[in-house]
């Protein structure tokens, strides 16, 4: 049976490959549609190519990107708006073009608490697409957007407890809240050490962030056992957004 199509929607360039690269590099190599909207951060930026090259190891395509400017990094888009800032109707609205235009079977993004870290731009994220993946099945909003679509899931990446309490102090920086589910919360847990090396080579790919120290840096020094264990499965929670959807549309098919 083949994968479905898979629309990936996250808050900034490396988070597609933090998040769900696993998944966006099995179902490529199944066969299946993928690609990746990215909230913040311009074209032309930086970030923006290390974000073109991510996707090129993941098979997910060439850059979407809305251009809002990151909470924390004003520079990401210059004379943009803050994402977190900008109209909640325009942000849908541009997400749904995407949605109808790609016509993805799944849409996966970030969970309501934004993942372990919390990060505004990821709670945002959660909300524009939760939103946006109802609207783009509904003919009569953002008529002007293209055809309606309904994916049939959302998922959102996820960590668990108990994954969060053996792994979280490696993916988040100490005295920061760590933010994770109960673990009977989770849907779909993905073994994705076949896919792990484009991985791995997608969050290097984010070479500004290596270099910095965030967390593609902090994984980028680390024995590759230990990149292993931290980066080998993801979780996810599924909504199901059609009441027929069926087992084609499992990520874990």
């Amino acid at each position: 049976m083949p994968l479905p199509s898979l629309l990936a929607v996250f808050a900034h360039p490396d988070d597609e490959s933090l998040s769900a690269g696993g998944v966006l590099a099995r179902h490529a190599a199944g066969g299946a549609r993928t690609a990746v909207v990215t909230a913040t951060w311009a074209e032309g930026t930086g970030r923006a190519a290390e974000l073109a090259d991510a996707l090129r190891i993941l098979g997910a395509g060439t850059p979407r990107m809305l251009g809002y400017a990151d909470a924390r990094v004003p520079q990401s888009a210059p004379g943009r708006v803050r994402f977190c800032d900008a109209p909640l109707d325009e942000s849908v609205r541009r997400l749904v073009v995407h949605i109808r235009e790609f016509r993805p079977d799944i849409v996966v993004t970030h969970d309501a608490y934004g993942g372990l870290t919390g990060h505004p731009d990821h709670v945002h994220t959660h909300r524009v697409t939760a939103l946006a993946v109802r609207a783009a099945g509904l003919e009569r909003l953002c008529p002007d957007a293209g055809p309606p679509w309904q994916p049939s899931a959302l998922y959102l990446a996820t960590h668990p407890d108990s994954a969060a309490r053996t792994l979280g102090a490696r993916l988040v920086r100490k005295g920061r809240t760590m933010y994770s589910v109960p673990d009977e919360w989770i849907t779909a847990t993905v073994d994705v050490r076949p896919w792990l090396e484009q991985k791995v080579g997608a969050v290097l790919a984010h070479r500004s962030e290596v270099r910095r120290g965030a967390l593609p840096g902090r994984l980028a020094v680390l024995p590759a056992a230990d990149r292993e264990a931290l980066l080998s499965t993801e979780w996810y929670i599924r909504h199901d957004l059609l009441a027929t959807a069926a087992a084609q549309t499992e990520l874990t098919a």
